[in-house]
């Protein structure tokens, strides 16, 4: 079973890896023996989170603000002077924008847009030859992109930009699962539902609206680090190698099972 579902002596690639749910994928990644880099806008956050996960393995911190074109393809190239192939890359790094319909901002949209759609496509466009490197029939070079329940179905949260932006971001992970196919790069998005981020807070320091929200989860709780870990090492491992243009769905069954 080690063997089946074993990523030791791998590398990947987390951005935003620093904080948040983009932690939690990485330390998962980390401890289960692959080499990790994390990137965050805040270096001495990066250069934090890196040494601390570090205990458990190996992480390497690279300082990047993905708010541009120019500052991704500058990642990209940090990373092929380090890496001569990548095996997994994790596009978390995401961006947010609320307000109420009637005062929503039109500059609410192409940062974000750029962020969360436009940034993983330029990133996985510069990255495909050390994918490629990493890539073979018996074991695909794995791209995952983080999505959101709030771009597979409608949530009231006032965050327009932000479904749209995940929704695009679905949608093109399946186009570039079918695009990569031939060259053994699987796409896969992991589509989460509520977790304990910084996105939730507003909900988690007000015990009503917590309540509110857990009675709509079936499974009657908030997402775990070991859940959004859990599946990305899955589709990271030879147990995942099968499986491209899906969704693996975490969001306790709010989708599903209603």
């Amino acid at each position: 079973m080690s063997s089946l579902f074993g990523i030791e002596h791998k590398t990947a690639l987390v951005t935003g890896g620093a904080q948040g749910m983009g932690r939690m994928i990485a330390e998962g990644l980390v401890r289960a023996g692959a080499r990790v880099y994390i990137t965050s806008r805040k270096p001495d956050v990066c250069e934090n989170t890196a040494r601390e996960l570090s205990r458990s393995g190996e992480c390497l911190a690279i300082a990047a603000d993905l708010n541009t074109p120019e500052a991704i393809v500058a990642l990209a190239n940090e990373v092929k002077s380090r890496e001569p192939q990548l095996n997994i890359l994790i596009n978390n790094a995401g961006r947010t924008w609320g307000a109420p319909l009637e005062t929503f901002p039109d500059k609410a949209w192409a940062p974000v847009m750029a962020v969360n759609v436009q940034g993983p496509f330029t990133l996985i466009r510069e990255l495909l030859p050390l994918l490629g490197a990493a890539a073979s029939a018996e074991d695909p070079a794995r791209i995952i992109n983080i999505g959101s329940l709030a771009g597979l179905r409608a949530e009231r949260l006032s965050a327009y930009s932000y479904a749209a932006s995940k929704a695009a971001l679905h949608h093109l992970s399946r186009t570039l699962a079918a695009e990569l196919a031939e060259r053994h790069i699987t796409v896969n998005s992991v589509v989460p539902g509520y977790f304990p981020t910084q996105m939730t807070a507003h909900i988690r320091k007000d015990d009503a609206e917590t309540r509110k929200l857990l009675e709509r989860v079936p499974l009657g709780r908030l997402g775990e680090a070991d859940d959004i870990a859990g599946a990305c090492i899955y589709l990271s491992s030879r147990a995942g190698r099968y499986i491209t243009g899906s969704e693996i769905v975490l969001d306790g069954g709010m989708s599903g099972c209603r």
